[in-house]
């Protein structure tokens, strides 16, 4: 008798959440061949089969204001989807990271008796201890990406698992520079600054100009550097019209995606705080970490702050590894300066390596299959 094929819901709601559930559909695929998914994501889900029901970019929103403005479209999107949900009845739902958005429509969903998988642990132990109780009532597990998280979940009933973080087997523990620089179309010769402003619209307008006015400061000192970026093809047009205002088109060579490609090819980075310093961190690259959002925002999260540092590569470590910049702070000339002395201090850069490739070593684990067994044990308990 021919088994039924699983079918799975899942909804990861920007370019971090793509990568992860990429990997995560690696396993699923290899425990249930023949499974179907769908639900909402980007083009690394999409190439493997996954059918998205409505475009990524449309969950790709951050801050508390940001959030209100686009409120009724997402909250919308996310109506439609529990009612599809409720009635097609997925084997499984898996919230990818987006927990504005997922934990909600995991809380909705369990208690119709869906499933419910949330992949990656919010962040209870840095901004948002008191989503404990909200992460009890939505995920029947969770899958942790840090090692002690599991054990702060069980302290408060949550089932959660510690699977590796996905990046950690991606990203190669001996990047090529050589290659990504040639693959990006970059001189060999000269130094390269990576600048990563984030993928979000908001991000953009709030942290992109900061960056390219410090770019351009490093330029006037060191006229050999390189800048590379990574854009979204969506967001393009705005960038060049950063870069125009900066005066520095023409000075920084645009990338369509190629974020990994960037950071392999770069000698420091100017990165906004998220997943993209973690990644920066396995890839062994310095860097000087910068957040910029809108005043009120700002004002609400600090509040919940419960640590000293924002950036992961700082709070794995426990200490600052490396420059944390917020909001006044992180000025063009700071930024500028913090950069610039990465490149003049290779004792310093090379310290900085070897802790990253402890940190590397630390986060490594069989990703896609561990997943896999803690999804199996969720659908048969």
């Amino acid at each position: 008798m021919q088994t039924r094929q699983r079918q799975f819901a899942l909804v990861a709601g920007e370019a971090s959440g793509d990568l992860l559930a990429s990997l995560l559909l690696d396993g699923m695929q290899a425990r249930w061949p023949g499974m179907q998914a769908a639900g909402i994501g980007g083009p690394k889900m999409i190439a493997r089969g996954f059918q998205s029901w409505w475009p990524q970019e449309k969950l790709a929103v951050s801050g508390y204001v940001e959030v209100l403005r686009h409120y009724a479209e997402i909250a919308g999107i996310r109506r439609q989807l529990k009612a599809r949900l409720l009635s097609e009845r997925p084997d499984l739902f898996i919230g990818v990271d987006a927990p504005d958005f997922n934990l909600g429509l995991e809380t909705g969903l369990r208690a119709q008796g869906v499933k419910t998988v949330h992949f990656v642990c919010p962040s209870i132990w840095a901004w948002r201890a008191n989503r404990v109780d909200t992460i009890r009532a939505a995920a029947d597990h969770v899958l942790c990406i840090f090692p002690f998280e599991p054990a702060l979940l069980a302290e408060h009933g949550i089932s959660g698992s510690y699977v590796g973080h996905p990046l950690a087997q991606v990203i190669p523990m001996d990047p090529d520079r050589a290659a990504a620089r040639a693959s990006l179309g970059l001189a060999h010769d000269a130094p390269v600054v990576a600048i990563l402003p984030g993928s979000r619209q908001s991000e953009l307008r709030y942290i992109a100009p900061r960056f390219f006015a410090a770019a351009a400061l490093m330029r006037r000192v060191d006229p050999s550097l390189q800048f590379v970026t990574p854009v979204l093809p969506a967001r393009r047009a705005q960038a060049e019209a950063l870069l125009e205002a900066s005066g520095m088109t023409g000075h920084v060579t645009l990338v369509e995606g190629q974020s990994h490609a960037a950071l392999a090819a770069c000698d420091a980075t100017l990165i906004a705080s998220g997943t993209a310093t973690l990644e920066a961190a396995l890839f062994k690259r310095p860097m000087v970490i910068a957040y910029n959002l809108n005043a009120l925002t700002w004002r609400l999260m600090v509040r919940r702050q419960l640590q000293p540092w924002i950036g992961l590569p700082n709070i794995l470590c426990r200490d600052f590894v490396v420059p944390e910049f917020i909001q006044h702070e992180a000025t063009p000339q700071a930024l500028a300066d913090a950069t610039l002395t990465w490149l003049r201090e290779p004792a310093k850069v090379q310290a900085l390596q070897q802790r990253f490739a402890q940190l590397h070593t630390e986060l490594l684990r069989d990703t896609p299959q561990l997943c896999a067994d803690a999804i199996h044990e969720v659908l048969e308990g």
